[in-house]
C-alpha cells in the first residue's frame, strides 16, 4: 500500500530507479551525513543545530534529486526554493559553508547511485580534516584578548599607548571608541595578543599610569567575530 502511494506520487522518477534502491540511496546518504557530522564535531567549534543539520541535509538532497530526476521545470522550482532559504539565513563561516557543500556532494553522489565513490570520497575528505586538525594547520597560536581603556576627555588617545603596545603585544587593533559618563570619558576598545601572558599585570599598570588610574579591563573577547571568507 505504501509503495503504491509513493510510486503514484513520484511519477516523474525514472523507472530505472526502483523504490528499494531509492530508500537505500537515502539511507546511505544519512550514514555519510552522520560521518561528516562526527568529523565536524571532532575538528573544531560545534553548533548543536548545525551538527544535526549535517545528518539530515544529504538525505533531503538525495530525495530532491531522485524526485526531480531530469525534470527541467521541477529543477527550476527547487533552485528557487533553495535561493529563498539561503537569503533568509545568516552567513556562516567558511568552515560551515564547506561542510554544507560536503554533505550536499555526498547526497548528490548517492542520488545517482555511485555509493562506493561517495563512501571513498567522504572517508578521504574526513581523514584530511582530521589530519589538518591534528597538525593545527593554519591555526593562530596567539590568544586574542579584548582590552578596554577608559581615558579622560581631554586626553588625546591617538598614539598615546603605541610604545606600550610595541613592548607588550604581538598585535593590536583599535576597534571602536565611545563616550561614557555623559561625555566626560572615552572608552577605547582594542583587540590585542600579548607577547607574554605573565606580563599582563605589568602591562595594565603601565596603562594606568597613562590614563590617570581610570578603569582598564583586559580579558577574553565576549563577542563572536565572524570569520572572513
Amino acid at each position: 500500500m505504501l509503495e503504491s502511494l509513493l510510486s503514484g506520487a513520484s511519477s516523474t522518477v525514472a523507472e530505472t530507479v526502483s523504490m528499494s534502491n531509492a530508500f537505500a540511496y537515502c539511507i546511505m546518504a544519512g550514514i555519510l551525513g552522520l560521518i561528516i557530522s562526527i568529523t565536524y564535531i571532532k575538528t573544531g567549534k560545534v553548533s548543536k543545530n548545525f551538527s544535526r543539520t549535517l545528518i539530515i541535509l544529504p538525505i533531503l538532497v538525495c530525495v530532491v534529486m531522485l524526485v526531480v530526476n531530469g525534470n527541467l521545470g521541477t529543477s527550476v522550482a527547487i533552485v528557487g526554493a533553495f535561493g529563498l532559504i539561503r537569503f533568509r539565513s545568516l552567513q556562516g563561516s567558511s568552515r560551515d559553508i564547506a561542510y554544507i557543500f560536503f554533505v550536499m556532494a555526498a547526497g548528490l553522489t548517492c542520488s545517482v547511485g555511485y555509493i562506493g565513490f561517495a563512501i571513498a570520497v567522504t572517508l578521504m575528505v574526513c581523514a584530511i580534516l582530521f589530519i589538518l586538525q591534528f597538525c593545527h594547520y593554519g591555526e593562530d597560536r596567539t590568544e586574542k584578548k579584548e582590552l578596554r581603556i577608559t581615558i579622560p576627555e581631554n586626553l588625546d588617545y591617538a598614539g598615546i599607548f603605541d610604545d606600550l603596545f610595541e613592548k607588550y603585544t604581538v598585535s593590536h587593533k583599535l576597534n571602536r571608541v565611545r563616550t561614557t559618563n555623559m561625555g566626560s570619558l572615552y572608552e577605547l576598545n582594542y583587540d590585542i595578543a600579548l607577547t607574554d601572558e605573565t606580563a599582563e599585570k605589568e602591562f595594565i599598570d603601565a596603562i594606568r599610569c597613562r590614563n590617570g588610574n581610570l578603569t582598564v579591563i583586559c580579558g577574553r573577547k565576549d563577542y563572536r567575530q565572524m570569520e572572513e571568507l
